[in-house]
C-alpha cells in the first residue's frame, strides 16, 4: 500500500478524477446505505469498485483537497418561493432597512420582532473549572433540567437597541399580552414599521385585530415564507445568545429569567449598534433574476 504526501502523484489523472466523481455522488446513488462519505469509506469503496488497486485515506484526502471537495461538510438551506409575492414582501422589508435612519429622523421606527422558544435552564452537576495557563476551561457534561424559558425580543433597527420579555408559553395569547407594552413604550413615534415572520401567533386573527386598533400608526410587514433570515431580530438573537447564553449554568428557571433581563440591559450598554445590512432591494432583484428567471 502506498504512503506519503506525494502518493496522489502515483495515480494517473483518470483515477483521480474517478475518485473525485465518486465523492460527488451520494452513497445511495451507488447502492450503499451510508448517508455520507468519509475519506476512509471513499478509499474502501474506490478499491472495491476497481478504481484503484489500493489507496490510503490520507491520499484520498489530498486528492479531495486539490479538487476543493469536502464531503464531510454540508450546509442547510431554505428554499423560498421566489415568485412576485416573495419579491414584494422582501422589497418592503429591505426598504425599511435602507430608510431606517431617515425614518427615525421623522419619528418613525423600524422594529424587528422574533422569539427564541424553549431555552433550557440547565444546571451543571459540578461547578465549572476556570482556565489555567496551558489548560482550557472545563464544564461538567451532566446537568439537571429546571424547565424552559421562552424569550421574545424586539430590535430597534436604527439604534440596535433591544427589548426583551420572558413568557410562559410561546403562543398568540402571551404575544398579545406583551405587544401593547412595546407599542405603548414608543407611543411618541408617529409610526412603527413592525417586521416579523409568518409564525402562527403573528398571523392569528386575534393578533391582527389587536394591531388593527392602532390604525395607521402600526404598519405590519411579514417576511416572505421560508425567508425569516430577512428579519434582523434573528441576527440579534444570534449575537445575544453567543454572549449571554453559551456556557450558561442556571440554578432554576427564575435564575435564567433574571439573567436574561439583566443581560438585555448590559447588551444595550455594551454592544448595541445598528447591524450593517448590505443586501439592498437592487441586489435582491439582481439575485432573483440571475438565479431563478
Amino acid at each position: 500500500m502506498l504512503h506519503g504526501r506525494d502518493d496522489r502523484r502515483s495515480f494517473p489523472p483518470l483515477q483521480r478524477v474517478q475518485i473525485e466523481q465518486l465523492a460527488c455522488c451520494t452513497p445511495a446513488g451507488i447502492g450503499l446505505q451510508m448517508t455520507h462519505w468519509s475519506t476512509r469509506s471513499l478509499a474502501q469503496v474506490a478499491v472495491a469498485r476497481g478504481i484503484v488497486p489500493s489507496i490510503t485515506h490520507s491520499t484520498v484526502s489530498l486528492i479531495l483537497r486539490e479538487a476543493d471537495l469536502q464531503p464531510h461538510r454540508f450546509r442547510y438551506w431554505k428554499t423560498p418561493a421566489l415568485d412576485n409575492a416573495f419579491e414584494q414582501r422582501a422589497a418592503a422589508v429591505l426598504w425599511c432597512y435602507e430608510q431606517a435612519d431617515a425614518l427615525a429622523q421623522r419619528d418613525e421606527l423600524v422594529i424587528c420582532w422574533d422569539e427564541k422558544p424553549n431555552l433550557q435552564a440547565l444546571e451543571r452537576c459540578q461547578p465549572p473549572r476556570p482556565q489555567r495557563h496551558g489548560q482550557l476551561a472545563q464544564h461538567e457534561f451532566d446537568y439537571i433540567r429546571h424547565g424552559v424559558v421562552n424569550l421574545v425580543v424586539a430590535l430597534v433597527v436604527a439604534t440596535g437597541q433591544m427589548q426583551s420579555w420572558c413568557v410562559e408559553q410561546n403562543n398568540g395569547s402571551h404575544l398579545r399580552q406583551i405587544l401593547p407594552t412595546l407599542l405603548e413604550q414608543f407611543a411618541w413615534a408617529r409610526r412603527i414599521h413592525l417586521i416579523w415572520d409568518n409564525g402562527p401567533s403573528h398571523i392569528a386573527q386575534e393578533t391582527g385585530a389587536l394591531l388593527h386598533r392602532y390604525g395607521q400608526k402600526v404598519r405590519v410587514l411579514f417576511t416572505p415564507a421560508h425567508a425569516s433570515w430577512l428579519n434582523q431580530a434573528e441576527l440579534l438573537l444570534r449575537a445575544f445568545g453567543a454572549r449571554y447564553l453559551k456556557r450558561g449554568d442556571w440554578l432554576s428557571r427564575e435564575h435564567l429569567q433574571e439573567h436574561l433581563q439583566l443581560s438585555a440591559q448590559e447588551y444595550n450598554q455594551l454592544f448595541a449598534r445598528p447591524f450593517t445590512w448590505t443586501w439592498t432591494r437592487h441586489a435582491m432583484h439582481q439575485w432573483v433574476d440571475r438565479h431563478y428567471k
